[in-house]
This record gives structure tokens, sequence and C-alpha cells, in this order.
């Protein structure tokens, strides 16, 4: 095909509104966390874009993309380093090849950084780093082939280039990666749950957000930044991202509503905590068939979704696990929803064409769903605890304790997100007399709450 300058243009903006949701997730994590880890917390987001975005040039899009080999995984020689794609003649769909592999990088790099979440406050950053370089390479990139490598044909119809096993012989939908993304995070979350174990004192004294404004501002650039992430999937400025778009407004909303829905019958209240999550879930859950179901559809996968993921962030306690801040139970659980759904919910109106149960299409695509889905959790979850367990034996997962209670912005990066944690005190100057100065001591000095106190001398 020739290159389309519209649809190159709508590809490119959609990577640097998906490579925009990396910072954002940043902001989103990082105020739900402890004061004294935000930096951390945001830190294993933006070291995420460093090895995985070096990775990606090196071996990573070859692997994803590549012929196949077998099925399972691309030759990572044929692209290794990009070069052969530097060719005026190198095209994907109507797009530079270029264009699709920096859209796909953004992919890969969120993808990886979701997983942080579930560890939050006690992980050695270090291993952390090694953890994303290896998980990339051995799980991400070749499910990413998986789902996203279709094959490619010439004029005639002959097969010249292999793609994926799901993408071709399960024929599985997921548009943008509710399998390859959000399935295969969330399980990689719960295996390294289990690896490290639990945060001290988890379950006797609470955790909250320090910074529930951080938290609606990332779930605002979370959602910006997924209308890139679903709509420039279709690859082309035309129909298909219409769809995506429309349907990436309505699932979140009813999400929305879903999330604060269970919290008022379950809790006696609304939260922003549980209207910021309800975005991500109902996100999360429409990545899949975006291109699958109508903005009806929609709504119900988001209203689902938003349920079913405000239900599942309440088992943690139960089952005794503690994936720090939800990925669990939004990423892992709503990309189950959105996934099976389709099998459900998918009409032949939608660009994908293909009629779920509800639509009289019978069983078909929905067991097509059912394998996709949990083929991808089961390896996930099995490779990413072997990975995550050779690690901790080696050369250490988590931090020690003291650090863990101190707080590992100091322990780990000699830094603090707030002054006042840092100097253990707060200037403020006497509103009576703008020369004397004061000093007060900050109580919950952990949980970034300060309350005047009487003043007292520093010595």
């Amino acid at each position: 095909m020739n290159i389309d300058s519209g649809d190159t243009a709508w590809v490119l903006v959609s990577a640097a509104l998906v490579m925009l949701m990396t910072p954002g997730l940043a902001l989103f994590y990082g105020g739900m966390v402890r004061a004294k880890s935000v930096l951390n917390m945001m830190m294993m987001s933006i070291g995420t874009m460093g090895t995985v975005g070096v990775l990606w040039v090196l071996v990573g899009y070859s692997q994803a993309f590549g012929d196949s080999l077998g099925g399972f995984m691309g030759d990572p020689t044929e692209f290794a380093g990009l070069s052969q794609l530097l060719s005026p003649d190198a095209v994907s769909g109507s797009t530079p090849a270029l264009a699709f592999v920096a859209f796909q990088a953004m992919f890969a790099i969120i993808a990886t950084a979701l997983v942080s979440g579930a560890i939050a406050d006690r992980a050695k950053f270090s291993t952390w780093l090694v953890f994303t370089a290896i998980w990339s390479v051995v799980v991400y990139f070749p499910i990413a082939h998986w789902v996203f490598a279709f094959d490619a044909t010439d004029a005639a119809g002959n097969v010249v280039s292999h793609g994926g096993w799901i993408a071709n012989a399960i024929e599985a939908i997921d548009f943008a990666g509710g399998t390859a993304i959000h399935i295969n995070a969330g399980a990689a979350a719960l295996a390294l749950v289990l690896v490290l174990g639990n945060r001290q004192g988890f379950g006797n004294e609470p955790m909250r957000p320090h910074n529930l404004t951080l938290v609606m501002l990332g779930a605002g650039l979370l959602w910006f930044g997924w209308f890139g992430f679903n709509g420039g999937s279709a690859l082309a400025a035309g129909e298909v991202a219409s769809v995506a778009f429309v349907n990436t407004l309505a699932a979140p909303a009813a999400a929305i509503l879903g999330w604060l829905l269970v919290e008022r019958l379950r809790d006696g209240h609304f939260t922003s905590l549980g209207a910021a999550s309800g975005i991500v879930a109902g996100l999360v859950g429409i990545t899949p068939g975006a291109n699958a179901v109508t903005p009806m559809g929609a709504l119900a996968i988001g209203l689902v979704s938003g349920m079913a993921c405000a239900a599942a962030v309440g088992l943690k306690e139960r089952f005794g696990y503690d994936d720090s801040l939800d990925v669990v139970g939004v990423h892992l659980v709503g990309g189950l929803v959105g996934t099976l759904l389709i099998g459900f919910l998918a009409s032949s109106q939608a660009p994908a064409g293909v009629d779920g149960l509800f639509y009289g299409g019978g069983a078909d695509q929905l067991w097509r769903q059912a394998v996709g889905a949990f083929a991808v959790l089961f390896v996930s979850f099995v490779v990413t605890y072997l990975i995550g367990l050779a690690l901790e034996k080696t050369i250490g997962f988590r931090v020690d304790p003291d650090a863990e209670l101190s707080g590992i912005d100091a322990a780990l990066h000699s830094e603090s997100a707030y002054e006042i944690l840092a100097d253990g005190s707060i200037r403020r100057t006497d509103r009576g007399d703008l020369g004397d100065e004061q000093v007060f001591a900050p109580s919950e000095r952990g949980s970034g709450m300060v309350h005047e106190q009487e003043p007292f001398t520093q010595p």
C-alpha cells in the first residue's frame, strides 16, 4: 500500500498519547502509595521506559513482529536494531513501518510498568530494572507476537510472513491488548506478590493513598492517552478508529458508575479513589473489544467491568495477598471480563464483523476468547513466578525491613518527594511578623498528614 499522510499522522499522534500514559500511570500509582515511597513508585514506571525502550529497538520489535518461529515468537534477528526499516519501501499498512514500531513500543513499556503497582513499597529498584529487562524479552515480546502479529500476504494471497498462534490459529479478538497487556500484566503482578510477600503491617495498619489529587490527575491522563491506545490501534484515521474512540468514552463512563454503586452498597459512601479506579477498570474492559462491540455493548462492558473490579479489589484482605495498588483486581479481572464479554456482546455491526452469543453467533467466539485469555494468564503467571523467584534467590528482590519501614525513597534514592519529610519539620512565617520564623513539628510524617501544633525550639 501507499503511505497515507493522514493515517501516518494519526498513528504517530496516538503513539505520543500512549507514551503519555506511562507518566500518567506514575502519577496514578504515586498518589496511591504512602508519602515515604512515592518517588520510588514513580521511578519504577520511568525506569521501565528506559529498559524496555532500549530492548524494543534492539530485539523487541523483531521478537513481536518478525516472521514467526512456530507461532510462538518472531525471529529476533529479522529486524534487530531496526536498520532494515529505514528504507522508504518499509511500509506497515498505509504508514511507514517505523510509525508502527513507535506505536507498539509504547504498548510494551506500559504493559511492563503496570506490574510495578502490585509490589509497591518493598521492591529493590535495581532488581526491578533487571526484572523489566528479562520479563519484556521472555514474556511480553513473545506474547505480543501471539496476539498482535497477523499473517502477511502478497497480492496473490500467499503468506509471506507468519504471525502468532492466538491471532491466526485461534482467531481470538484482542483489538488493543486485553490479553497481551492487561491479563499478562495482572497475572505477572500476582506472581510477584507471591514471590515478595506482603508489606510489613499489611492487614493490621492503614496504608492509605497519600495524595488523591495525584491519583485523579493520573486517571485523567490515562483516559486521555487511552484514546490513542484504542483509537490508534486501528492504524488508520477512519471508521474503525472512530468506533474505538467512542467506545473508549462510553465504557469508562459506565464503569465509574458501576464502581461507585458497589462502593455505596458495600461501604456506604462514594470515594474519589473509587471513581479514578472505575475509569481505569472501564478502560481495561473495553480495550480488547473496542472494535468488536457497539456503543451500547461498550456501556455494558464498562458497567460490568467497574462492578466486577470493585468487588475484586476487596478480596485481597480476605485471601491475604498484598496486591498493593490493585493491579490484579483491576487489570487481571478487568482484562478477563472485557476479553470474555466479547464472546457475548460482539456485534457484526461493529468493524470486527463478528456476532457473539447474544447476537446469534453462538459460542464460537466465546471459546476462542477463553482460550486466548487463559493461555496468556497461565504462561505469564508461571514464567513470571520463576523469573521473580530466581531474582529473589540470587540478587534479592525485596528491600531490607529497616528500609521498608523508614521509607524506600530515602533508602534507595536518597531523596524525598516532599521537603517536610526530608527536614522533619515545617518552616512557617508568622503572619504578624514576617521576619519571625517558627518551626512546627509535623505529625503522621509517614502518611503525609500535617497538623499545626505548638511551636518548639529546634535543637
